[in-house]
């Protein structure tokens, strides 16, 4: 019989022209495919709300001026802010009272002479920027004020404090009121007087503890929003008290004081300290884990940043007329304790990268 030698096999592999072959008319198929693509007509009918959308918010200015750039509550806003300034073309101008109101007063009068579109604002108080928005609104300025109100009326987003002072208040009872066997005794510690946040604040608080006679308010002072003087307020009630049960403060940049004072006396157990803020981790989750807050009444600034730049965009497409009416956008608060914060109940400045 005769046999047929084939090659020995090696560790090299034989390659075949079919492949080769293969792979060239696949090129042709994708060149081919190609050169389709781009000769492919447009269809369908193009979108008329992007162009004037864009145009109008191309090269338009908004004022900013807050208490101070040193803070939570401004710095959210700002980082929200300048997100949707840098992705639609508008330029914002910041000033920086740093807590002076004189300074505030002279950066709102610069800005209302410079005639930007809209300023975004903090009132100090109730008086002090009063009669420049009503100068600016004539002129054609909208502002939206952030949070604290004007006795002139603007365009208002923020937090409701009436209902923040109830909520702080029926907390209070419940932890001190009938039936706790506690001392029912109360300290209040409020901010600026003649600032919307306290004066409004303080009819949500007293009208709830009116209706319990079993709670005593012992003190009812103004620390001006200072976490110093907080703290030696606090600490002279627990002087003049030791059976205190409760403190009532009105903003956790300031009443962190008045927590501090409870837990160096090493009270944190007894008294309870409910406070509130705009809900950054730092101010409000980390003091409800540490102890320094029993409670804390969130105004979050994540949501109050979407709302500003959502009026942001209304207006620089439909300027309302300055005789249009005015209105609020309430921030919906959330009550936190230790027992129900989670990983969403507290923002940091990453949220708004």
């Amino acid at each position: 019989m005769k046999t047929t030698a084939y090659p020995k096999r090696t560790g090299a592999r034989r390659f075949s022209a079919r492949p080769l072959l293969a792979a060239g008319l696949l090129g042709l198929a994708s060149l081919a495919y190609s050169g389709a693509a781009q000769a492919i007509d447009i269809e369908g009918i193009p979108d008329p709300t992007i162009e004037p959308y864009v145009a109008a918010m191309k090269g338009k200015t908004i004022g900013y001026v807050p208490f101070s750039m040193s803070y939570d509550l401004s710095q959210g806003w700002y980082a929200g802010m300048k997100i949707q300034a840098e992705e639609l073309g508008y330029e914002i101008v910041v000033r920086d009272p740093n807590w002076n109101t004189d300074v505030g007063v002279q950066a709102m009068e610069q800005l209302i002479n410079s005639k930007p579109d809209i300023i975004v604002l903090q009132n100090p108080d109730l008086q002090s920027y009063a009669k420049l928005l009503k100068r600016g609104t004539e002129a054609g300025i909208n502002f939206i004020s952030v949070n604290i109100a004007s006795a002139y009326p603007t365009y208002y987003i923020g937090e409701v404090w009436q209902l923040n002072g109830v909520k702080e208040a029926e907390y209070i009872v419940e932890k001190c009121g009938e039936g706790t066997g506690r001392s029912g005794k109360v300290a209040i510690i409020q901010g600026i007087l003649t600032s919307a946040a306290s004066a409004t604040q303080i009819r949500g608080v007293t009208e709830v503890l009116s209706k319990h006679p079993e709670i005593q308010v012992v003190s009812n002072q103004s620390a001006n929003w200072d976490a110093g003087k907080a703290n030696e307020i606090t600490k002279t009630v627990l002087q003049q008290h030791p059976d205190l049960c409760g403190v009532i403060g009105f903003w956790d940049g300031m009443d962190i004081g008045a927590g501090s004072a409870v837990k160096e006396a090493g009270l944190q157990d007894q008294v309870f300290v409910v406070s509130s803020g705009g809900g950054n981790k730092e101010a409000a989750c980390d003091r409800l884990e540490d102890g320094t807050y029993s409670a804390y009444f969130s105004y979050d600034v994540r949501e109050q940043a979407q709302d500003i730049n959502s009026l942001i965009r209304i207006f620089l497409q439909n300027p309302p007329a300055p005789d249009a009416p005015k209105f609020t956008l309430p921030t919906r608060g959330r009550f936190l304790t230790k027992d129900n914060i989670g990983p969403g109940s507290c923002w940091t400045m990453d949220d708004f990268k």
